[in-house]
């Protein structure tokens, strides 16, 4: 398998001697579309917050590869870019509001956009001419939607990060096995079928890996495969802790306390190798990202893993994502928007994904060979139509802390799925009241 350098990921974009930038090309019909606007006659310094391009690769593509490609378009406008981690991309965020002194564009995740939409930070993007119904004319509905807040359009898309089922197929085909589960009772026996414990009872492989995973994102998947849903069609009640949401959390709690196919501490988020890479797990829920920890570890692993979807009552898969936001206290929002489009056009989002080996939101680049040449990828785009994203109310930043601390309540048998859920359910309705 061909692993490109870093000098050929980008051939496509370095060759573009005038980028024309995607979204720009369809906002033609609004007046006040930057499109619309004579790039010398844009002008401004602003700045950048982001928590992707992190590290030098990724400081080394932004400020040397994709920024000057914005400079040829723009040449009188400069950015400065901020560089944060996700881990601390809310307190940046929050510190900047009360000191009034927002960063002109914000990359933040999917979940976020609620809460600053709703505080008044974001700029609302239809002036733009970034309409819901343009933007769904090139990304899956669920994904616009994860930019909006009360019909009004506030980000743009730029990568995904999913979370689906995988497994080894080489462990499954020596317990007889030829394909991945296709329902819960087969994801059981299958788990089942290929644990490994010592003669002590010590585990040694797990069946089907859920605690290398944020424990509140390996439940949401569980519960959308159960048909479930976070929260009503209003945003205004939770709805984890119905007949689904208890079925799911009761499944993975009966995996480790029934089953036995995993046990507490086996594995953990601060795992430095995913145990489906080094073969200590048969199965799991994990991210798209493991494609490229893989190439790191070991290549000849991921011959024998193999996608599939958490099924249920119907197919679950999560998605998270980065999306990029205009402030609304901008005092050069023409650059700002220009800065927005060129980040979420094509060619600069597809160097990004392959960046971090995300998922780009752009369905037209499903056919790119970075898509092709990523098996994890591929699949979670042609499955796009599956997902389902967490957040929803404009509180959610407020209350998703409290969903892992709850599900290990449960595993940990110190609540029963019901008493958690309820428990977590009246925590959330209560900050959203």
């Amino acid at each position: 398998m061909e692993v490109k350098s870093a000098t050929r990921r980008y051939v496509g974009i370095t060759a573009v001697a005038g980028l024309a930038f995607g979204l720009a090309a369809c906002t033609g019909s609004s007046d006040d579309a930057a499109g619309d606007v004579d790039p010398d006659a844009v002008s401004g310094e602003i700045t950048l917050l982001t928590p992707i391009f992190e590290g030098s690769p990724g400081q080394a593509l932004l400020e040397d590869e994709l920024l000057p490609l914005f400079y040829e378009e723009y040449p009188n406008v400069s950015v400065e870019v901020d560089y944060t981690t996700y881990g601390n991309l809310n307190e940046k965020l929050t510190t900047s509001v009360a000191s009034g002194l927002v960063p002109d564009v914000m990359l933040m995740g999917v979940g976020w956009i609620e809460g600053f939409a709703d505080k008044g930070v974001l700029a609302e993007l239809g002036e733009l001419g970034l309409t819901e119904d343009l933007l769904k004319e090139t990304y899956d509905d669920e994904i616009v939607e994860a930019g909006m807040w009360e019909d009004g359009v506030y980000a743009v898309p730029i990568m995904l990060d999913t979370r689906f089922g995988v497994a080894r197929m080489d462990i499954l085909e020596e317990a007889g096995y030829d394909a991945p589960p296709s329902s819960w009772d087969e994801l059981v026996e299958i788990a089942e079928a290929t644990t490994v414990r010592a003669d002590n009872g010590s585990l040694e492989r797990a069946g089907f890996d859920m605690l290398s995973l944020d424990a509140r994102q390996a439940f949401e998947v569980m519960l959308f495969s159960a048909g479930g849903d976070l929260f009503d069609e209003d945003v205004t009640e939770a709805t984890f802790n119905d007949e689904a949401g208890v079925a799911a959390l009761g499944l993975m709690t009966d995996l480790i306390n029934e089953y036995e196919v995993e046990d507490i501490g086996f594995t953990s988020t601060d795992d430095i190798v995913n145990p489906l890479i080094n073969g200590r797990a048969a199965m799991g829920i994990a991210h798209n990202n493991l494609w490229t920890q893989a190439l790191e570890a070991d290549p000849e692993a991921l011959e024998h893993m193999e996608p599939f979807l958490i099924e249920g009552t119907e197919p679950g898969m999560f998605f998270g994502g980065t999306l990029a936001t205009v402030s609304n206290s901008s005092q050069s929002p023409e650059a700002a928007r220009a800065l927005l489009e060129f980040l979420s056009s094509p060619e600069a989002a597809l160097a990004a994904n392959e960046q971090r080996g995300n998922v780009p939101a752009l369905t037209e680049l499903l056919e790119s060979d970075y898509v092709q040449s990523n098996r994890f990828v591929q699949f979670a785009l042609e499955n796009l139509e599956y997902a389902k994203r967490e957040g929803g109310p404009s509180e959610w930043l407020e209350v998703r802390g409290d969903f892992a601390p709850a599900v290990e309540a449960a595993l940990l048998e110190q609540k029963t799925p019901q008493e958690a859920l309820d428990d977590l359910a009246a925590l959330v309705d209560n900050a959203i009241e």
